[in-house]
């Protein structure tokens, strides 16, 4: 009698399992990607070279039908169902966050067509956001509200937020949506709107990927803007004690000043810090909305430039092409962590700015943090009531992102409590009801309770029961997607 190791029994498990898969896919003639083509290791390989998994098989839809025959193999062969947008999850959930997975690769369903009469565009999930920005500008001149990275799929991003430099003017990507075509669980195709499926639309503007497969969006445009003035300021923060100064000049600012037609961000660096942002409105506009900033802050604009929506986009996409679709190719090895929050108190302001001085600028990597105006008085997220979409940290004042990557090798295992210890710098002096964090910046490191609390809050009941009315068993599925209610 031949005794198999666990490890030795989970292999062969997957292997029966991917045999499986590839017969029901080739019978329902469900288009696929052939283990080890260029197209298999080009759609498999993560933006995160950090967290590499293998799926069991990987369709590639030009349809819905083909999605709503993949979904359904799924099930038949007892796997999970991981969609995959444009792949820049920063925890491969896209590929499914662990091995052994039917990833369904969206981006061969990349249209985007807007209608003349109703100004709503049809984009197809697969789209990225440069396709998405092109198209929408080629077809009336109409934009949403979205980031600012060309290669990332306009599903992923939307699905659980979507924050750029329109967003204080225009609100999130999500909050255009106004109904999407979706795949559940069972196989079967809904369309969801306020007044069809409203449950399954409230879920998936914010927690999206954990309830279906969406084929489709319908989103709401608005016309773009024919100037944009694009602005940077260079601070001079050389302490602890200078940044807590100036960046509590500016949270009064983000709070109770700050126009509907700012946008801006710190960018923090071992470095320096610089204030950058794009303005609707012209060079002499945006002026006089910051001059009182500046003028507290003791600085001034290093850059104020005007130019066409085209333009501003253009400015902030870090040099990469615009317009894209398949193949992509981007990769970065790296650990990173979300966290919004309130406007800070004297005492997590201190701490955070001291961590900064003292353990961030010791690090000799190329680190990062970001730190975004997210609400604020006259801001568009908070005009949105909180039970609208479960997008969680609606009412908080500031987003950030901390990012910590390596150019060559592996990622550090120092790395880890570095940007953990930033993040508890903010955390130990705010209330819990004060913070929360953003899945589109998700931290594999959590666990799935941990991760569930810190996205959705108090969504999150909400969430639970409505995952258990449309996918009680959990066949899409990652680590950290939402649990159905028992």
């Amino acid at each position: 009698m031949r005794i198999f190791s666990p490890l030795a029994l989970s292999s062969l498990v997957i292997l029966t399992n991917a045999a499986a898969i590839d017969d029901c896919l080739k019978a329902a003639s469900v288009p696929v990607d052939a283990k080890g083509s260029s197209d298999w290791n080009s759609d498999v390989a993560p933006f995160n070279n950090r967290v590499p998994f293998t799926p069991a098989a990987i369709a590639v839809p030009t349809t819905v039908a083909h999605v709503q025959a993949a979904v359904s193999c799924a099930v038949k062969t007892g796997l999970k169902v991981s969609p995959k947008g444009g792949g820049h999850s920063y925890a491969s959930f896209g590929i499914g966050g662990e091995d052994g997975h039917l990833m369904i690769e969206l981006d061969r369903m990349y249209a985007v067509t807007v209608d003349s009469t109703t100004n709503i565009a049809t984009i197809q999930a697969g789209a990225r956001l440069g396709h998405v920005f092109t198209a929408l500008y080629a077809q009336g001149k109409r934009a949403i509200s979205h980031g600012t990275c060309p290669g990332v799929g306009i599903a992923g991003h939307a699905l659980h937020g979507g924050f750029g430099f329109s967003s204080h003017t225009h609100g999130l990507a999500l909050d255009w949506i106004v109904g999407a075509t979706v795949v559940l669980a069972n196989g079967t195709v809904v369309n969801t709107s306020e007044t069809e499926n409203p449950d399954l639309l409230y879920a998936l503007k914010g927690a999206g990927s954990s309830f279906g497969v969406v084929t489709s969006f319908k989103f709401n445009t608005f016309a773009a803007p024919s100037q944009v003035t694009v602005f940077n300021s260079q601070l001079g923060w050389g302490s602890a004690s200078a940044a807590a100064s100036g960046w509590t000049k500016i949270q009064d600012y983000a709070q109770n000043t700050m126009p509907a037609e700012m946008n801006f961000r710190l960018f923090v660096n071992s470095y320096g810090t610089n204030l950058q942002g794009l303005y609707f409105g012209s060079p002499s506009q945006l002026q006089s909305a910051i001059q009182p900033l500046m003028s507290s802050l003791g600085a001034s604009l290093s850059q104020s430039r005007q130019t066409d929506w085209p333009g501003g986009f253009a400015a902030y996409d870090n040099g990469d092409p615009v317009d894209v679709s398949h193949p992509y190719n981007m990769h970065e090895t790296f650990y990173s962590k979300s966290l919004a929050t309130s406007a800070l108190p004297a005492a997590a302001m201190t701490a955070a700015t001291n961590y900064w001085f003292s353990t961030a600028r010791s690090q000799s990597r190329d680190w990062y943090l970001i730190i975004d105006m997210h609400g604020g008085k006259y801001g568009a997220i908070p005009a949105v009531a909180a039970n609208a979409t479960s997008y969680q940290p609606r009412d908080k004042l500031f987003l950030y992102e901390f990012y910590d990557r390596v150019n060559f090798g592996s990622y550090p295992s120092n790395g880890f409590s570095f940007l953990d210890g930033w993040v508890n710098a903010f955390t130990s002096n705010l209330k819990p009801e004060q913070w929360g964090m953003y899945i589109n910046y998700a931290d594999p490191t959590m666990n799935r309770t941990t991760a569930q609390k810190n996205y959705w809050g108090s969504h999150l009941p909400r969430l639970q029961k409505i995952k258990a009315a449309y996918d009680p068993n959990e066949v899409i599925y990652y680590p950290q997607s939402i649990q159905p209610a028992k």
